[in-house]
């Protein structure tokens, strides 16, 4: 009898079921009437890896088809601090859902120091917190830097992903931002500004509570989760390979609003 374990970003919670990844995304994004509509981003973990602070004997019980042989679609197991008791390793491929239950597939890879791009960056945190911050690190130093818990503000692990910059990773100031849909560019600017003028100020605030669904197409490059000691990275297609090779998503995946 095949069970999986998800680690879900929204909301964060560790869920066991008897559906596979793209059938658990689409029910994450629309239940079973298609009803309701919600972006969903999740990991598939591994079993023999998620140690011991989570009640695994909870899915040998409950995670089981219905009376009528239905499929039983999530078992919740832990809605609390789930990331932090997780071991990096467990988490395998990241899934990305769009609202209408379009499921994307994002393979685990170790991050190379070469894909470090220069200029600012712009980083929306997903777990376990969520302010947008801008930032001059790149990301292997920014995931040192906020999970460096010798600091009073930090968190043990985190799940970021870097946005998008365009002209303003470079020219803060004056750089393009034509194609940026980012309804606060004045504060940006600002908060990019701060961090490149003082070597000292190495992020800045730019919304201190992330609200609403993640417009997939401002994201540059991927999706990182690590540590002090970890980095896993998880390599987002090229707008031109959307297109290309996955039209029904990349499609969805532009109706979803921004805030």
């Amino acid at each position: 009898m095949q069970r999986y374990l998800y680690f879900s970003l929204t909301p964060e919670a560790l869920i066991a079921s008897m559906l596979p990844p793209q059938e658990f995304g689409n029910y994450q994004a629309v239940g079973t009437k298609k009803r309701t509509r919600g972006q969903s981003m999740f990991f598939e973990v591994d079993f023999d890896l998620v140690g011991p602070n989570f009640s695994m004997e909870t899915v040998e019980e409950k995670c089981v088809p219905n009376a009528n042989g239905e499929l039983k679609k999530s078992v919740y197991l832990s809605i609390y601090r789930v990331l932090e008791h997780l071991p990096i390793a467990a988490l395998k491929n990241l899934y990305l859902v769009t609202d209408d239950g379009r499921v994307l597939e994002l393979n685990k890879s170790e991050y190379k120091a070469n894909e470090q791009l220069g200029g600012l960056h712009l980083y929306q945190e997903l777990c376990p917190v969520v302010p947008r911050i801008a930032s001059s690190l790149a990301p292997a130093d920014f995931m040192k830097f906020v999970t460096n818990t010798s600091k009073p503000i930090s968190v043990p692990k985190l799940v970021f992903v870097d946005l998008r910059l365009d002209g303003l990773a470079d020219d803060p100031k004056d750089g393009n931002t034509e194609d940026l849909p980012y309804k606060n560019i004045a504060h940006v600017r600002d908060c990019l500004l701060q961090v490149n003028k003082d070597d000292s100020k190495k992020t800045k605030t730019v919304i201190r509570v992330f609200k609403g669904d993640l417009l997939f197409r401002t994201c540059k490059n991927g999706f990182f989760v690590g540590d002090q000691e970890t980095l896993h990275y998880y390599h987002l297609p090229t707008q031109a390979e959307l297109q290309e090779d996955y039209y029904a998503w990349w499609r969805s995946s532009l109706t979803i609003g921004f805030s």
